[in-house]
């Protein structure tokens, strides 16, 4: 006699392996497990064939065994910044046969096309909705699995097959599917600054490390506000592959995504900068450029490695202004420089350095360029090199501008945000606040560092804001240097302010005025200034 509960449980737990099933043979099985454990069907199949099974249904039955308990487990687990654990209900299942379309098939299936194969099966369960996902395991899946089970370090699996950033992005993708579980990015803000209550997680945590890499000095303009001119021994590919293997080690430790920005000086003017692209492209970061119009085969053969993410070029205002800044025909040049760049998908990105006689000419600018580039937008003079001859308008005046530029990007879509006293105009317009200058308000030795060809480490490459050198130092060795702690929280002036966590102001230019960046707030920030514009 068949016992309905056993056959109700069977059903229950292997509901596709009871739909391949004859009745004939479901019946027997039920039957004769009525006493057993209905996890126990697997076992007694395997032990019991019959001709009217067909071979695969023991292993069916096990996968379906698991996907039970799996459903039935915790999918909660602790998640430790910088570090990756195992979805605490992941299973790692062997079995002899390609079985997980079954996993698939609403109307089940026959044995057609059922592949006798080894196999390895992944199961876990989803935290967000609960349903358990089944999938066959990649060798890069496994791999990962093992490295974390057995707290492998890169080392032992690497073999020289694999770059430290592309099987980060292999971690990553399994943390998106849900096979891994992790905190994210240990790149995270500290300090009194930002001990304020309710700050998004977002801007606590980095997922991106940007290296603002200055691989030589030599330029093809001569600007007149240049924050540096000065001679610096040229960067040799042996010391720009150290760098570079020690980005990847520090992105990867941290569990943060890499970026490097190329810039000079003119990247392309450096003998090494296709041996350097090469290296970052294929150790997995992103790139981008930051310099001066180049000849389209030049382009070209970046683009063969890998195409930036952008490239940044320079106006600093209509082209008369411009061209006295930047020298004659610069701003002709950068216009047919926009064509070429969006003839080969790049996107372009114009820059200006905002100062007290061109302030005028920036919303100007950004109508010329509209269809022209992709993104515009400006950062303060930082009066240092050749930037001190120049000045920078009023608190007020400027005040008055920023009011004008918020107003202006409402019909400009080029138009961007990047200094972090707009946040003051959002907040008192009522509107929500942008990320600020790096995402992060000011990032300075936060998500990003610079690197000078000779080495030299600095905190914000718009002034000196030296923390250590990266031809004797590690990258990790100088983020956790305390003077980078120290750039990384800024103004103590700013602490408690409500904005800080996407402000900060600028501390480049809080040092042109000689100011003490640590001590002494921006003297451009009108944030309780009660008559400022922006108040609605």
């Amino acid at each position: 006699m068949i016992s309905r509960k056993s056959l109700d449980n069977i059903r229950e737990i292997y509901p596709i392996t009871v739909s391949v099933l004859c009745d004939e043979a479901l019946g027997r099985i039920a039957s004769d497990i009525k006493d057993e454990k209905p996890g126990d069907m697997h076992a007694y199949l395997k032990k019991n064939p019959k001709d009217d099974i067909p071979p695969f249904i023991p292993d069916l039955a096990l996968l379906e065994w698991k996907k039970y308990n799996v459903s039935r487990q915790n999918a909660a687990g602790d998640r430790v910044p910088g570090k990756y654990d195992l979805n605490p209900s992941l299973e790692v299942v062997k079995v002899g046969w390609k079985l997980v379309p079954f996993f698939y098939d609403k109307a089940g299936r026959g044995s057609a096309g059922v592949e006798m194969s080894g196999d390895l099966v992944l199961m876990w369960k989803d935290r967000s909705t609960g349903e358990v996902i089944v999938k066959s395991a990649t060798d890069k899946e496994i791999l990962a699995i093992k490295f974390i089970v057995d707290e492998l370090d890169f080392e032992d699996i690497a073999a020289g097959w694999i770059t430290r950033m592309r099987f980060r992005k292999i971690l990553s993708e399994m943390t998106r599917k849900g096979i891994l579980l992790t905190g994210g990015s240990s790149l995270r803000r500290s300090g009194s600054a930002f001990a304020m209550e309710d700050i998004p997680e977002e801007r606590m945590a980095a997922d991106t490390f940007t290296l603002q890499w200055h691989i030589t000095n030599a330029c093809d303009l001569k600007c007149r506000h240049c924050y540096d001119r000065s001679k610096r021994s040229p960067l040799t590919l042996k010391d720009g592959m150290k760098i570079l293997g020690d980005m990847e080690r520090f992105c990867f430790e941290r569990n943060t995504r890499g970026h490097i920005c190329f810039t000079g000086g003119n990247p392309f003017m450096s003998p090494v900068f296709f041996e350097l692209y090469r290296s970052a492209a294929q150790r997995g970061f992103s790139t981008s450029i930051l310099g001066n119009p180049v000849k389209r085969p030049l382009l070209e053969k970046m683009i063969e490695i890998q195409k930036p993410g952008y490239f940044q070029v320079s106006l600093e205002g209509l082209w008369r202004h411009n061209d006295f800044i930047r020298g004659e025909g610069h701003y002709s040049r950068v216009m047919g420089f926009l064509d070429i760049l969006k003839e080969l998908h790049i996107k372009a990105t114009v820059m200006l350095t905002l100062t007290k006689d061109n302030m005028d000419q920036v919303i100007p600018l950004s109508r010329e360029l509209k269809g022209k580039a992709d993104y515009f937008t400006f950062n303060r003079l930082s009066q240092v090199g050749e930037g001190a001859d120049l000045a920078l308008p009023s608190r007020s005046e400027y005040a008055v501008f920023l009011d004008k530029y918020v107003e202006a990007s409402r019909d400009n879509p080029i138009i961007g945000f990047k200094d972090n006293l707009l946040n003051i105009i959002l907040d008192k317009r009522g509107e929500k606040a942008f990320s600020g200058c790096t995402g992060y308000g000011c990032g300075a030795a936060f998500n990003f560092i610079t690197v000078l060809p000779d080495g030299e480490a600095h905190a914000c490459r718009k002034f000196p804001s030296l923390i250590g050198n990266a031809l004797n130092q590690t990258i990790q060795d100088i983020y956790d240097s305390d003077i980078a702690q120290k750039y990384r929280e800024g103004c103590r002036r700013c602490d408690g302010c409500r904005l800080r966590p996407v402000c900060g102001g600028c501390l480049a230019v809080a040092n042109g005025q000689g100011l003490d960046v640590f001590n002494d707030v921006d003297p451009f920030c009108f944030i309780d200034d009660d008559t400022s514009p922006g108040r609605r």
